[in-house]
């Protein structure tokens, strides 16, 4: 192992330590000695050890010319502004970079999607063996080529072709990943020369115009339901937000607010409390309470949530596909696993914040679920949805004029 790759793995470790001592702020203040102790040993390694390695590493690597980093940018421009979707992942599918074309395609932000699996944007039939044949590029078994379909557009096949590219100064290669539209014969998507001569254009996807419909009507109808709403009345907001929700968007809606009325000690937030059940009718509901499984939701503690607690302790949005772990959500007072009882196909967990510094943390936690057969979330309506929860928790924190 070189010198650079043995300080990779410890600045990675380093950064996993850090990561580890970030998530202990939820602690109690007198438990938090030992994790104050453990950041200040971890700065001084920094500055003891990884700064003086840094060092010596630039000082050993050839200085850049200004015509070197002019190259650098021309390459990268030139990646950007390909005609081509292309998209540079690693082995496990992770996006490092995406080009503008790429954006178009995939209907996802290049920001969005960095950092986050390329796989996770394709229906769940084709993530495994694309993520298997990612691995053999890796590998260096040579180029492939195969059809795979986007969640955004599950009836329009996409040819993924991927070819591993070693990268200078790094251990593994990369792969990189042109995707084609409309396999048989898409026009090209620059001038109409005579290049572009016989090819035909691919007619609008209707099922994705009217899905992006469905999302503008429904980022419509949350405005309006939350302007509505009485200023200086959270409740009210979160109930006028989850009747929105119900049916339309998800099958269930579950949404835990921070109890005002109670002050966490030491410093820590206040409890949740679960403030809005809403879920599909029960055929035995002869009382009219929504049935058994709505009561015993209702009547679960927020904290015995896992995903609950993650988003309010300052997690991002959780989009769970046919989620492995039924505990995610918790148990039942029977000791049954919620996702499993409910029959949940696709979830949404979204921490309710305004995004401001020092708004006081999250407001509190929105959860959906998708049930049966219903169409799982796509990155498009988790995205959309967490537009909706930064709204709801705006309409919370309204105060009367």
């Amino acid at each position: 192992m070189t010198e650079t790759d043995a300080f990779g793995d410890d600045l990675a470790d380093f950064v996993r330590r850090v990561g580890e001592l970030r998530t202990a702020r939820a602690l109690p203040a007198d438990e938090q000695q030992g994790v104050l102790d453990a950041a200040l040993f971890e700065l001084q390694h920094a500055a003891e050890s990884l700064w003086p390695r840094y060092e010596r590493l630039v000082a050993r690597a050839p200085d850049g010319t200004p015509a070197d980093r002019h190259e650098r940018q021309l390459l990268k421009t030139l990646f950007q502004r390909l005609p081509l979707p292309v998209v540079l992942v690693d082995r496990d599918t992770v996006v490092r970079r995406m080009n503008f074309a790429a954006t178009g395609v995939t209907g996802v932000r290049a920001g969005y999607a960095t950092g986050r699996p390329l796989a996770g944007l394709l229906v769940s039939a084709d993530r495994a063996p694309f993520r298997t044949q990612a691995a053999a590029a890796a590998r260096g078994e040579g180029g492939r080529s195969m059809s795979v379909r986007l969640q955004q557009r599950p009836h329009e096949p996409v040819r993924a072709t991927l070819v591993s590219l070693p990268l200078p100064g790094e251990p593994q290669p990369a792969v990189v990943v042109v995707l084609q539209p409309g396999v048989s014969g898409t026009a090209s998507p620059v001038g109409a020369g005579a290049g572009a001569a016989g090819r035909r254009l691919m007619p609008p996807d209707l099922a994705v115009t009217t899905q992006r419909a469905e999302m503008l009507d429904l980022v419509d109808a949350m405005a309006s339901a939350l302007l509505g709403s009485p200023p200086g009345e959270a409740d009210a907001a979160v109930e006028a937000a989850g009747r929105v929700l119900h049916g339309r968007f998800a099958d269930w809606v579950v949404i835990d607010t921070a109890d005002s009325d109670s002050e966490g000690g030491g410093g820590r937030r206040p409890p949740l409390r679960r403030a809005v059940v809403l879920g599909p009718p029960a055929p035995d509901d002869v009382a009219g309470d929504g049935g058994p499984l709505l009561k015993a939701v209702a009547e679960q503690d927020p904290a015995d949530c896992p995903l609950v607690v993650e988003a309010a302790r300052g997690g991002g949005p959780a989009l769970r596909v046919r989620p492995e772990d039924v505990l995610a959500f918790g148990e039942d007072a029977s000791g049954a696993a919620v996702l499993a009882r409910a029959g949940v196909s696709s979830l949404l967990c979204l921490p309710l914040s305004d995004g401001r510094a020092g708004a006081g943390g999250a407001a509190g936690v929105l959860t959906l679920f998708r049930t049966g057969a219903r169409r799982a979330f796509s990155m498009a309506e988790a995205q959309a949805a967490d537009v909706m929860s930064r709204h709801v928790a705006l309409a919370m924190r309204r105060r009367p004029a």
